[in-house]
């Protein structure tokens, strides 16, 4: 995986996809939708957006493939597309309150978790060998 700052493509792509969650109405819909796969009905009523502009904001999202849709019956319901998009909502919910959970984050952004969750060095055994 290349780091952002080794490609400026690679920035140019982190700059677009940050674009689509920098917008008030998508990150209300994609906060309710952290709770579950819901329909247009229930987010609207959730986030009091509105039909016109609720539905552009949701096809943008299913555009930038940060949401998914499921058809029942005439109603089509939404929810999050995959576990990127929910760590990526997950995180900025926890980063941008009045109190950041930075511990919370620090777990879900970490393979180990935080550092009393990893491993004891005691229970990790050494990769290399000294050859005389």
């Amino acid at each position: 995986m290349t780091a952002i700052f080794e490609s400026r493509d690679r920035a140019d792509v982190a700059t677009e996809k940050l674009k689509v969650y920098a917008q008030p109405q998508r990150l209300m819909i994609l906060s309710y939708l952290l709770r579950g796969e819901s329909s247009v009905s229930d987010i609207d009523a959730a986030t009091g957006i509105g039909q016109p502009a609720l539905s552009q904001q949701l096809a943008e999202l299913r555009r930038a493939d940060i949401v998914k849709t499921r058809r029942e019956g005439k109603q089509i319901c939404y929810d999050l597309a995959d576990d990127a998009a929910r760590l990526c909502v997950s995180t900025m919910e926890a980063l941008l309150t009045d109190q950041p959970d930075l511990q919370r984050i620090m777990k879900a952004a970490s393979p180990f978790g935080t550092p009393d969750d990893r491993p004891s060095t005691s229970s990790v055994s050494a990769g290399f060998a000294r050859i005389l």
